[in-house]
C-alpha cells in the first residue's frame, strides 16, 4: 500500500456502465488504495459519483468529474479542474473505449467508423494534448493507455471487429510515440493489452461464450478487471520509473503460449 501516495490521478471512463466491476473502476478503486487522489472521468456523473462513494468509504480520495472525452473543450475543462482542485497531475489512464458494431470493410458504416476512432482513438490524443503540459509543470508524469489483443490479432471473438481492431492497434503505436517524444522529461507511456477479461462490457455474450473464452486461455481461468488495475498501477508508480513505451499483455498467456489440442 501507498506506491502512489502524493499522486493525483485521473482515469477515463472510470464507471462501469452496467452492473460488475470494468477496468476503469478496478484501476480507479486500486489506484486509491495506493494512496493516490483519482478523479472519476465519465459521461455520466452519476456513475462516477456512485464509484467515488465507493472509494471514499474506503478511506480513499475520489471526485467525479463529467465530461465526454471526444470533446476538446470538455478534456481541457478535465485537466484544468484537476490541477485547480488538487495542484498537479501525475498519471493519466485513458480507459475509454466501445466496441462497435460487428463488420467488415465492406459492410462497415462510415458513421460507425468515425464514432469507434473518435472514442477509443482520439480521446487519448485529447487527453494527452491537454494533460502532459500538466505533467511538464510538476516535473513529469505516467500515462497508461487500455488497447486489446485484438489489436494484434484482428480479431474481437467474433469475426468482423475492424474499427475496433484498428483503434486498438493505433493505440499501441499512439503509444509508442508518447514515450519517444516524451522520454527525456520524464513522462512515461505504456499500453495494456487487454485480453478476454469478464467486464461487463462482455457480460452481455452470455454463459456458453465466457466459457469458450475462458478455455482459450492457457491459463484455464478467467479474467478480471482487478488483473487490469494491478497492471496499470504498475506502470503508473515510480517503481516502474524506467518503464515506457511497453506493450504489456494481461492475457493469461494467450500471446506468448500455444497450447497443443486436447
Amino acid at each position: 500500500m501507498g506506491r502512489l501516495t502524493g499522486k493525483v490521478a485521473i482515469v477515463t471512463g472510470a464507471a462501469s456502465q452496467a452492473e460488475g466491476l470494468g477496468n476503469g473502476a478496478a484501476t480507479a478503486i486500486l489506484f486509491a488504495r495506493e494512496g493516490a487522489t483519482v478523479v472519476l472521468v465519465n459521461r455520466r456523473a452519476n456513475q462516477a459519483e456512485e464509484l467515488a462513494a465507493r472509494i471514499r468509504a474506503e478511506g480513499g480520495e475520489a471526485v467525479a468529474f463529467a465530461a465526454d472525452v471526444t470533446e476538446p473543450e470538455a478534456v481541457e475543462a478535465m485537466a484544468a479542474f484537476t490541477v485547480a482542485s488538487f495542484g498537479r497531475l501525475d498519471i493519466l489512464h485513458n480507459n475509454v473505449g466501445i466496441g462497435g458494431r460487428l463488420s467488415t470493410p465492406e459492410t462497415i458504416d462510415l458513421a460507425d467508423w468515425q464514432r469507434v476512432f473518435e472514442t477509443n482513438l482520439t480521446s487519448a490524443l485529447l487527453c494527452c494534448r491537454a494533460c502532459i503540459p500538466r505533467m511538464r509543470t510538476g516535473g513529469g508524469g505516467a500515462i497508461v493507455n487500455v488497447s486489446s489483443l485484438a489489436g494484434v490479432i484482428g480479431l474481437s471473438g467474433s469475426p468482423g471487429a475492424v474499427a475496433y481492431a484498428t483503434t486498438k492497434a493505433g493505440l499501441q503505436g499512439f503509444t509508442l510515440s508518447i514515450a519517444a517524444d516524451y522520454a527525456a522529461e520524464n513522462i512515461r507511456a505504456n499500453c495494456l493489452l487487454v485480453g478476454t477479461v469478464n467486464t461487463p462490457m462482455v457480460s452481455r455474450l452470455g454463459a456458453d461464450a465466457l466459457e469458450r473464452r475462458r478455455k482459450s486461455v492457457p491459463l484455464q481461468t478467467e479474467g478480471t478487471g482487478w488483473d487490469v488495475g494491478h497492471a496499470a498501477v504498475d506502470l503508473a508508480s515510480d517503481e516502474a520509473r524506467w518503464v515506457t513505451g511497453v506493450m504489456l499483455p494481461i492475457d493469461g498467456g494467450f500471446l506468448a503460449i500455444r497450447q497443443w489440442p486436447r
